[in-house]
């Protein structure tokens, strides 16, 4: 009867360890020695996201994986995607993790007033895009945060970029005030382009908006130097001051040589910079110069607008930059 018992325990007592042992394998410390990537096809199954797992060192045993994760996991389905695998992270957290779909985001970024050739440039630099980088009007992208997987192409990409803006202009130029000049969304988006490169204030947006506005129903010329600089550099910055020759030039974009509209965009402007130019300020301003802070002062007349160019020129000579 003894004999009996103590093989009772010692058989109670092995159970116990086998199942301590099993426990800590699906919920203890997994073989991953570092941050892996695993990518999970749309489509598959828990034995094909196991495999994966394996494949990648992520898990030692798949079929082990798969058997705990029936017994021990939720039913909910794995979500396809590229995934982050912590170092050492547990089978049960990497269960959950696939079955609750955070997957690694990657983005393409586009900031305001970014040029086309400067996205072209991030989608051709973004790792696990595919495809070449397809031509991008200017203005025809909304600057924002691009999210995608690996194996999405350039060009799948790049329209939704341009769909952004599409919809975007759509529902703005349907909210326009009678105050715009802007006779069409694209005219709204060459002056928004323009008002974009003029200041990187959000607060000065809708005033040089209404500059802009004033001196185009008057007859001036813009007078941007935006204008003047992308017919040489296509948006990237110049990097040394405007030659008087650039300033003579006639090409369509330089607004010091002629009058009105520059014939496209000169950027891809953001949200404000396109709802600046379809709500402009109430003002009867024509002139700007910088203040020296990062901001503009604005004027009316131009013995007035002048004078604020004096005060200009006495702030960059102290700085030495005169």
């Amino acid at each position: 009867m003894r004999s009996y018992g103590c093989f009772g325990l010692l058989a109670a007592f092995a159970l116990f360890v086998a199942l301590f042992l099993v426990v800590q394998s699906w919920g203890g410390a997994g073989p991953a020695p570092k941050t892996l990537t695993v990518n999970v096809p749309p489509g598959s199954t828990l034995a094909g996201a196991a495999a994966e797992l394996e494949k990648a060192g992520a898990i030692s045993s798949d079929t082990r994986f798969r058997l705990f994760a029936r017994v021990f996991g939720s039913k909910a389905p794995i979500r396809a995607g590229e995934y982050r695998i912590p170092a050492h992270l547990s089978q049960s957290d990497i269960l959950k993790l696939l079955q609750g779909g955070k997957t690694l985001q990657r983005l393409v970024v586009v900031p305001e007033g970014f040029p086309s050739v400067l996205v072209g440039a991030a989608l051709a630099r973004a790792d696990g895009l595919t495809g070449p980088v397809p031509p991008i009007a200017e203005g025809s992208v909304l600057p924002d945060s691009y999210a995608f997987q690996r194996g999405d192409t350039r060009a799948a990409v790049a329209r939704r970029m341009q769909t952004a803006m599409t919809r975007y202009l759509a529902a703005a130029w349907a909210k326009r005030k009678p105050g715009t000049v802007a006779k069409s969304p694209a005219e709204a988006i060459i002056l928004a382009s323009v008002v974009e490169k003029e200041t990187g204030k959000p607060s000065e947006r809708r005033m040089v908006a209404a500059v802009y506005g004033n001196r185009l129903r008057q007859g001036m010329r813009l007078q941007a130097d935006p204008t003047v600089i992308y017919p040489i550099t296509k948006g990237r910055p110049l990097g040394r001051r405007i030659r008087r020759s650039e300033l003579e030039a006639v090409n369509g974009y330089n607004t010091y040589a002629s009058a009105g509209l520059p014939v496209g965009p000169i950027c891809n402007p953001g949200r404000a910079s396109i709802d600046a130019v379809l709500d402009p300020a109430a003002s009867p301003a024509l002139y700007f110069v910088a203040d020296g802070t990062g901001g503009h002062v604005f004027a009316n007349t131009l013995p007035e607008h002048n004078a604020n160019v004096q005060k200009w020129y006495a702030v960059r000579h102290a700085r030495g930059e005169m």
